[in-house]
């Protein structure tokens, strides 16, 4: 499979993106439509509070309104999905504070979903040159790629997180 080509984002993506809780609505809408009501359920939070996150990933498109429709009691409700325009992006690496915010929504949504939910985990350090470093990363994004594309309908809903960083030189007493 030919690597999939990401564009830049641009900053205003990115400040869409720089936040956990843009970031657990996203993934909420990923596999169905939710109201700002729904969202503001599931993520424990007021709508107001909600409503003002749904609005800048729709600014920047990262969600879509989808047709109103009528809720219980004849309500009009606005549901909202996630466009997967985030996966086309290359988020840089110059924002720290961004890979912060993917690791605490994760996090959040680890607790949520209870323990008896990790498939698996995975932690090495690894002594690697830079075309190493290189490789592994390629490679990885590359079978993560592959994967998002199945979209099982009769699948189960899973998240991945791989975060590299460099380990700091411990520091020696002197």
């Amino acid at each position: 499979m030919p690597r999939k080509k990401r564009r830049l984002a641009t900053a205003e993506e990115r400040k869409a993106l720089a936040h956990p809780l843009r970031l657990r609505i996203l993934r909420l809408c990923l596999d169905e439509s939710l109201t700002n009501k729904d969202l503001a359920h599931a993520l424990g939070k007021d709508p107001g509070s909600t409503l003002f996150h749904v609005r800048k990933l729709v600014e920047q498109g990262f969600l879509v309104a989808e047709q109103v429709r009528s809720g219980k009691g004849g309500a009009l409700e606005k549901p909202y999905r996630a466009t997967g325009k985030s996966w086309d992006l290359d988020m840089g690496l110059t924002e720290s504070s961004s890979t912060l915010d993917m690791l605490e929504a994760f996090r959040a949504e680890m607790i949520e979903a209870g323990p008896s939910t990790l498939l698996m985990s995975i932690r090495a350090a690894m002594r690697l040159n830079d075309e190493h470093v290189q490789e592994l990363r390629n490679r990885i994004q590359d079978i993560i790629d592959e994967f998002v594309e199945l979209r099982d309908s009769d699948g189960r809903r899973v998240s991945f997180l791989a975060a590299m960083h460099e380990r700091p030189k411990p520091r020696r007493r002197r």
